[in-house]
């Protein structure tokens, strides 16, 4: 079982209030989660990630050097001093920055031209791209992780501790979150009897795609089959409905596969997926008796600690009816219960660009209609049994489980 945890703000916020100050923070539920059964595996310690969006700043406009058809004033006296003058008729003269190649008046030809053009648009396709910060020593007790995230502000962020369902030694390869061009996934959860589709979903991948995996998790597999669902997944945007449409695919390829394999037992899929823009995020389960991992998420104006300095204690504070933040989390990362929304089985969240919540039913073989009571009665012991996490519903299972152990 692993725990996940997106913050989406109008504002950056620093990461150690996500990940490291609250008292029941992502990387405390790497070793004390609240909702974590059974108490005989207690630890997710085969990893963590965080992932974080932080453009760089544009280049001024000021530093650019100017183009050939900006001819200087002639009766103006050469001062430019963005040019390195040659000290002899046959030496090279280049940019302030010594990048490009200029004549006496500081003009570049059309080649260099075109060079800068791509340079830059290599930059901003960089600007654009997460940073990921991974490693397999345990969350609490690394000091980069609480140096880094003291210092790093950014309005979306993605961290993830993970407790491994596979064999094989921890590597960094295998933690979540991972990155294609500008988009990040994580997972919770496991497809079930994954060795016996891994061989097909591989084929149905094009060459690029079935390529590019440096681990070997059913979770890293599973981002390479969402992609595989975009019309373009090196695409500089997306609009949220391509991702929630290449969701939705995904699910149902996989769902599929195992099929067609002969798997047996239902696959836990809590999915979630950005641009840096728009998130997506499923708590979803192969079945239409049992529940899927946890997921939960909460809203408001402002995520604060309060009750004095330093203790840990924090909450979501509703000032209006604005959502400047929405989280979504495995587990919430605070004790108070009204500050979040358990999301129901087999349901998508949505959060746009602009802020807008929009929770869309997973319409499938496994999808049972609220109205119907069958919706009501869900089983909560596969997700137990495997330690994917409770709902607020399942108080009562949590204390016999407890009570079975001691």
């Amino acid at each position: 079982m692993c725990r996940l945890l997106v913050y989406k703000g109008t504002e950056p916020i620093q990461i150690s209030h996500l990940v490291t100050r609250p008292r029941h923070s992502i990387i405390n539920q790497a070793f004390e989660s609240k909702l974590r059964m059974p108490s005989s595996r207690p630890l997710n310690a085969d990893g963590f990630g965080i992932g974080w969006y932080d453009p760089l700043p544009a280049i001024p406009a000021s530093a650019a050097p100017r183009p050939a058809t900006s001819p200087v004033p002639s009766s103006t006296p050469c001062t430019c001093h963005n040019v390195v003058t040659a000290q002899a008729s046959h030496s090279q003269a280049y940019d302030v920055q010594g990048n490009y190649p200029v004549d006496a008046d500081g003009h570049m030809d059309e080649n260099t031209l075109e060079v800068m053009k791509e340079r830059e648009v290599e930059r901003e396709l960089e600007n654009e791209r997460p940073c990921l910060f991974k490693s397999i020593s345990p969350a609490w007790s690394n000091a980069n992780l609480t140096r880094l995230a003291e210092k790093i502000r950014s309005s979306l962020v993605f961290a993830h501790v993970r407790a491994s369902t596979m064999s094989g030694a921890p590597s960094e390869d295998n933690c979540h979150p991972w990155m294609f061009d500008k988009l990040m996934w994580m997972h919770n959860g496991e497809i079930n009897d994954f060795p016996k589709i891994k061989r097909a979903l591989q084929q149905s991948l094009p060459e690029e795609l079935f390529l590019y995996p440096s681990g070997y998790t059913d979770s890293e597999w599973a981002f390479m089959v969402f992609l595989s669902k975009l019309k373009n997944p090196h695409a500089r945007s997306f609009t949220h409905v391509e991702l929630r449409d290449a969701m939705m695919e995904t699910i149902h390829c996989i769902n599929k596969l195992c099929k067609e394999a002969g798997c047996t037992g239902p696959s836990l899929m809590n999915f979630v997926v950005t641009d840096g823009c728009t998130v997506v995020a499923t708590r979803y389960i192969s079945s239409r008796t049992s529940e899927a991992s946890s997921l939960f998420f909460s809203s408001g104006t402002s995520f604060d600690e309060y009750q004095g300095s330093g203790r840990g204690l924090y909450r979501m504070t509703k000032a209006d009816k604005r959502e400047n933040i929405i989280m979504i989390a495995s587990e919430p990362l605070t004790f108070e219960r009204s500050d979040w929304m358990e999301v129901k089985t087999n349901t998508m969240m949505v959060i746009t660009p602009k802020m807008n919540l929009l929770q869309i039913p997973i319409i499938d073989e496994y999808w049972v209609p609220p109205q119907d009571p069958a919706s009501l009665t869900r089983s909560r012991d596969f997700a137990i049994k495997r330690g994917y996490g409770l709902g607020f519903a399942s108080e009562e299972a949590a204390k016999h489980e407890i009570a079975a152990t001691t």
